[in-house]
C-alpha cells in the first residue's frame, strides 16, 4: 500500500464523486480509479458501494477511512517535525472556508500567511451543506484549520475562538415599502418573499431561529447557495427581500439596509484542534486570521468614532 492510494481514498471519501475528487487530488480520473482499485485489491474488501447512481462507502470503507486519517495525520506530523531543521514552515494546511467573510480580509491573510511561508500547501474546503459540517472534518483530522458559522455545537475536543461578529440587517430594494424605516422587527417582514441560504447554512440558521423566537414563520421562497452577491442580485431584481450582515449589504449600493430592533448577531469561529495537536504553520496562520479580525475591528471603531456630516 502506498500513501498516495491513501490520499487518493481519502479524496474520493469525502467527495464521494470521482470526478471532484480527481480534480482534488490533481491526478486524471482514469488513474483516480486504477489507484483506488489496485488499493482494493491489496485490502481483499471493496471500500465503496458503486452500485447506486451515488456511491458510498461500505463498512469496511467506513472503517478503513478512521485508520487512513490517522495514517496521514502521523505522515505529516513526521513531515512537520524537521521543518525547523529547513529553516521555513512547511507541510499542507486544509482549510475549511465561507462564502463571505464578513468584515474580516480573509483573502489579504490568506495572501500574507503565503508570502511570509511559501512552502506550505494551502489548501481549501467549501461545504455545499454548511460549515457546521467542519467540525466532523476537525475532528476526524481531514480538515486542520476552519471557519464555521454559527455552529451547531461546540465539540469539547476542538478549540472554537470567536473570530468576529456582525449585526443582521434587512435587505431590499430602494423603493420597497419599508426602505424608509429605520428600524424594523421581525414580526414586520413576516409576509416577505425572503432569499436565502439553503437549511443547513449558518446564516439560515440563525435567522429562522430567531424569527420563531419572535414568533414569526419565516417564508425563504428562494434558496440560494453561492453566497450574498446572488442573493443581491435577485433583491434587486424585485423577486423578494433577504436578511444580511451589515458588512455584506454595505457593499450593494444599489440595494437598503434596514437595521432590525430585534438585534441578531452573525458570530463566525475560528475552530481547530487544541494547540498540542496543531502543527506550527496552523497556529501560526491562526495567528494571522485573528490579527486580520483585530484589525477589521479597529476600522470599524474608527469609523464610527469619525467626524458626521451635518
Amino acid at each position: 500500500m502506498e500513501l498516495r492510494q491513501v490520499e487518493h481514498f481519502l479524496a474520493v471519501a469525502a467527495e464521494l464523486s470521482f470526478t471532484r475528487a480527481s480534480a482534488r487530488v490533481h491526478v486524471v480520473q482514469s488513474a483516480l480509479s486504477t489507484s483506488i482499485a489496485k488499493l482494493e485489491r491489496e485490502l481483499g474488501v471493496e471500500l465503496f458501494d458503486r452500485t447506486r447512481q451515488r456511491i458510498s462507502l461500505t463498512p469496511a470503507g467506513e472503517r478503513f477511512r478512521v485508520h487512513a486519517h490517522a495514517v496521514m495525520q502521523v505522515t505529516r506530523a513526521a513531515t512537520d517535525s524537521v521543518a525547523e531543521y529547513r529553516g521555513a514552515l512547511a507541510g499542507t494546511i486544509e482549510f475549511g472556508s465561507l462564502v463571505s467573510y464578513g468584515p474580516v480580509d480573509v483573502p489579504g491573510a490568506l495572501g500574507e500567511f503565503h508570502r511570509a511561508h511559501p512552502f506550505v500547501r494551502l489548501r481549501l474546503r467549501l461545504s455545499q451543506t454548511g460549515s457546521s459540517a467542519y467540525l466532523a472534518a476537525l475532528m476526524e483530522g481531514s480538515l486542520d484549520l476552519a471557519l464555521v458559522s454559527v455552529p451547531n455545537r461546540f465539540p469539547p475536543q476542538l478549540d472554537m475562538r470567536l473570530l468576529f461578529e456582525d449585526p443582521m440587517v434587512f435587505v431590499c430594494r430602494r423603493d420597497h415599502p419599508m426602505a424608509g424605516r429605520r428600524r424594523l422587527h421581525l414580526a414586520d417582514v413576516a409576509g416577505e418573499d425572503l432569499v436565502g441560504f439553503p437549511p443547513g447554512f449558518g446564516v439560515r440558521r440563525l435567522m429562522d431561529d430567531a424569527c420563531h423566537a419572535a414568533g414569526v414563520s419565516a417564508r425563504t421562497s428562494y434558496e440560494v447557495p453561492a453566497g450574498f452577491a446572488a442573493m443581491a442580485d435577485l433583491v434587486g431584481s424585485g423577486l423578494g427581500t433577504a436578511f444580511m450582515p451589515s458588512s455584506e449589504a454595505q457593499q450593494f449600493t444599489h440595494l437598503h439596509g434596514v437595521d432590525l430592533a430585534d438585534a441578531v448577531s452573525w458570530k463566525v469561529y475560528l475552530a481547530a484542534p487544541p494547540v498540542d495537536r496543531s502543527t506550527p504553520a496552523t497556529a501560526r496562520l491562526a495567528e494571522i486570521l485573528f490579527a486580520a479580525a483585530v484589525s477589521a475591528r479597529q476600522a470599524t471603531t474608527g469609523r464610527k468614532a469619525g467626524p458626521t456630516s451635518g
